[in-house]
């Protein structure tokens, strides 16, 4: 008989799982506001998982992954993002290139490729994270699905964060996380990234009037 699962590691994978559905919840919303809600509800569930994996290995970078996650991903970059729509005085509308129900199909279709892929790597690894890689996999594509489809700037810069939420995740589902050094890299590459879009929201906006990246097409013309 096999033997159960250890609390810890159904309490990681019950993180993971929400993580997946906040994914989904992502890829579904219209909101621009509650799509930047839901994304830092993923980086407190991502910091969450990242503690419990931290306490039951006795990993200590894993403590410093958690509260960087929970700093940048939870509070900072939503705050920033919400300025962002405040000051460009967007309201609800997220529009998409193909319709919702479709898109959901094809995140469903996608969540399916990734636990298959996944599956022989998952088998060779010894982490207690090691089912989560799939849920991980899946985030990312997910996120970058949300990225294709959406036609405005801001949704398709919460797509990116959420990428980012996925390959750290799938990170610490390996290998127990990424050295410190280069997570400081990476998350200082982002909050960057993010500022310099800030920027380049509001040329846009002031541009054309829109956050249309479609209208960008006008400058190949020009």
């Amino acid at each position: 008989m096999n033997a159960a699962i250890p609390f810890s590691a159904q309490l990681i994978n019950l993180f993971a799982s929400v993580i997946l559905l906040l994914a989904f919840a992502m890829l579904a919303q219209r909101r621009v506001m509650a799509l930047v809600n839901l994304f830092a509800l993923q980086g407190l569930t991502l910091c969450l998982s990242t503690l419990v994996v931290a306490v039951t290995t006795g990993q200590t970078h894993l403590y410093w992954s958690a509260g960087l996650t929970l700093l940048l991903k939870a509070l900072l970059l939503p705050w920033i993002l919400h300025r962002l729509i405040r000051r460009l005085q967007v309201k609800w509308e997220v529009e998409s290139l193909i319709n919702i129900p479709a898109t959901m199909l094809v995140g469903i279709a996608l969540v399916i490729i990734a636990f298959n892929v996944t599956q022989p790597i998952s088998e060779l690894s010894s982490t207690i994270s090691r089912g989560t890689l799939g849920i991980a996999l899946a985030s990312v594509m997910l996120a970058f699905l949300m990225m294709i489809t959406r036609t405005k700037a801001i949704p398709q810069v919460v797509g990116f964060l959420a990428m980012e939420n996925g390959l750290f995740l799938a990170a610490t589902s390996a290998t127990y996380g990424m050295p410190m050094v280069v997570e400081l890299g990476i998350a200082l590459d982002v909050l960057i990234g993010v500022i310099i879009l800030g920027v380049f929201f509001f040329q846009i906006r002031d541009q054309f009037d829109s956050l249309d990246i479609r209208h960008m097409e006008k400058l190949k013309d020009n």
